[in-house]
């Protein structure tokens, strides 16, 4: 069995990504820009390396502010997110790359776009890391055959 999660507090993890990655692109090529984008790599990387429940946001999450709610319509499957916390990080990653190489305009289009992601995930709930990794699950699973 998959470990599941709240999809609520994955909402609240990509709005504190949006205020990081917003504060990155107000800041970068800046010290305090590029110790921020240096941050948000680094916490998509324990999202996808060591799963969504075990970054700092979750915690958060679960210790102040799950317990203050009702509990989830449902709860859902940590692939998912796991896989598009790695989208995040290579776009993240990308980004930093761009700003340290002197490659402002790559950076900040990195960033824009793992902020256009992260901001639809916290103001819709639509996840597009999650929604690439179930259209990739369709295309490599065989043909189930129909049976009637």
């Amino acid at each position: 069995m998959n470990p599941t999660i709240d999809p609520r507090g994955q909402q609240f993890a990509a709005a504190i990504t949006v205020v990081v990655l917003a504060a990155v692109l107000l800041t970068a090529p800046g010290p305090l820009g590029l110790g921020l984008l240096t941050a948000q790599v680094l916490l998509f990387a324990v999202g996808a390396g060591l799963g969504v429940r075990s970054t700092p946001h979750a915690w958060v999450y679960a210790s102040l502010i799950r317990p203050r709610l009702g509990p989830p319509a449902e709860l859902e499957d940590e692939r998912p997110p796991r896989f598009a916390q790695g989208v995040g990080l290579a776009f993240a990653g990308v980004g930093l790359v761009g700003y340290l190489a002197g490659a402002p305009v790559v950076g900040a289009v990195a960033v824009g776009l793992a902020l256009a992601a992260a901001l639809l995930n916290a103001a819709f709930g639509l996840c597009l890391g999650c929604e690439a990794y179930l259209a990739l699950r369709r295309l490599t699973q065989p043909a189930r055959p129909v049976l009637g």
